[in-house]
Order: C-alpha cells, then sequence, then structure tokens
C-alpha cells in the first residue's frame, strides 16, 4: 500500500465531513500538522469538534480554524495564548471543554487502546467534576474520564520510512503520540521519508499500522510563540 501523497489536499480526500471530530497533535506551535490545518481550512468544512492541548495563537495552528469560524467545539487543556478563542468562548460562539492536561493526553491513549472510561483523582472536588460520575478506591474519591475516540487524527512527524513507522523529535512528541491511535483515521505530515529498513526498528516512536496516509510538508518556517531577548547594554 502506498501511503505517501503529493500534498495534505490529496491525503485529506474523502475523509472530511461536516460535524466531524478530530483529534491534532502539537502544543502550541511545536509539532503541530501545518500542512494539514491549511488543507482543513482550505476545504471548508464546519461544525468540527477538535480535541487538542490548545489552539495555537491567533492566525497560526489551529487559530486559523477558529479564525474560519470552522470550530463548533474544543477539547482543551491549555488555551491562554489566543485572543479569538477567548472572544467565541465568552460570547457563546464555541462550546469548550476543557480538561486537565494529562488526563487529556491519556482519554487520548486510552481511546486508542480500546479503554471506554477510567478513574483519576486529577479534578475531585473541583469544577472538573461536575456531572461526572465518583467512585470511591482505597477510600479516595475519583472521577469517571471518557476515553476520546476521533474520526480523523491529524499528526506531525520528524522521520518516517514508506510503512509509516515514524519518528518524533524531542518535544515535538508531545500529544503527538496519542492523538495518533485515538481514531479511526490518522493522517501524518512529516519533514523526510526514507527507504523501508532505514531506521532503527527501536526509535520507532509510532507503529506504521497507525498511518493510513503521509505526506512531507518540508521546508518549515519554524514559528516561536514568544521572542525573548536581553536588552542591550
Amino acid at each position: 500500500m502506498n501511503k505517501l501523497y503529493p500534498n495534505a489536499e490529496a491525503a485529506l480526500e474523502g475523509l472530511l465531513h461536516d460535524g466531524m471530530t478530530i483529534c491534532a497533535g502539537g502544543f502550541g506551535l511545536c509539532g503541530i500538522p501545518e500542512r494539514l490545518i491549511d488543507a482543513i481550512e482550505a476545504s471548508g468544512v464546519q461544525k468540527l469538534t477538535i480535541a487538542s492541548n490548545n489552539a495555537g495563537i491567533d492566525g497560526q495552528g489551529l487559530g486559523k480554524l477558529l479564525r474560519s469560524r470552522q470550530v463548533a467545539k474544543m477539547i482543551s487543556s491549555y488555551v491562554g495564548e489566543n485572543k479569538e478563542f477567548e472572544r467565541q468562548y465568552l460570547s457563546g460562539e464555541l462550546e469548550v471543554e476543557f480538561c486537565p492536561q494529562g488526563t487529556l493526553a491519556e482519554r487520548c491513549r486510552a481511546g486508542g487502546a480500546g479503554i471506554p472510561g477510567f478513574y483519576t483523582k486529577t479534578g475531585v472536588g473541583t469544577l472538573i467534576a461536575e456531572g461526572k460520575e465518583v467512585k470511591q478506591f482505597d477510600g479516595e474519591d475519583y472521577i469517571l474520564e471518557r476515553g476520546i475516540r476521533a474520526d480523523l487524527s491529524i499528526i506531525k512527524g520528524w522521520k518516517a520510512d514508506e510503512a509509516g513507522n515514524l519518528i518524533f523529535r524531542k518535544t515535538a512528541r508531545n500529544f503527538n503520540q496519542p492523538m495518533a491511535t485515538a481514531a479511526n483515521f490518522c493522517v501524518a505530515e512529516v519533514e523526510e521519508v526514507v527507504p523501508v529498513g532505514s531506521l532503527d526498528p527501536d526509535a520507532i516512536h509510532l507503529p506504521g499500522i497507525y498511518v493510513k496516509r503521509m505526506i512531507v510538508g518540508a521546508p518549515y518556517d519554524k514559528q516561536i510563540e514568544f521572542r525573548t531577548v536581553r536588552e542591550r547594554v
């Protein structure tokens, strides 16, 4: 099976529809599937539910889909760097399900492992616990969190072989790995594709069985969320 597609539009063909749920890898602007996000924006698909650690920043990353009003709901843990996110949420235009960061990662990992739910102490006694089942283990309260299962996951990798076995680079690994397994269909964009057998099997972070389609997105213009420099003396 040829998993490599010529561009993001081709890789997403037949996969997008209104009202779908998408798991998106990345953390801020680190390890985000930029080309795939651009193709989703260009497609005009509407009423998306997106599970992602955050929504990027204004006009970058998933912030592009907020700007174009294509997102109906975000399942996120950190949203502090996006003013448009804040505006849409406070005005009632965007539904938001806040989720602690570790819980979000585990909800996606659980979804990928076929686990419908799990109990955690995180959020007990807070707004996070409202409406959720509480159960005691060894005399302590835990809340039930549901696993996340999406229609599509979009992820960013560093290097892959032609079979889709994939390596993430340093902190860009972040949410990409659990998101990849949490959907019925995973599309990856990578910086380089090498022949099968070129990668050390012990170095593989995501087995190719999870990756259905791939594109090479390079070259990338590395974006920086905050540029901090010293004042000249």
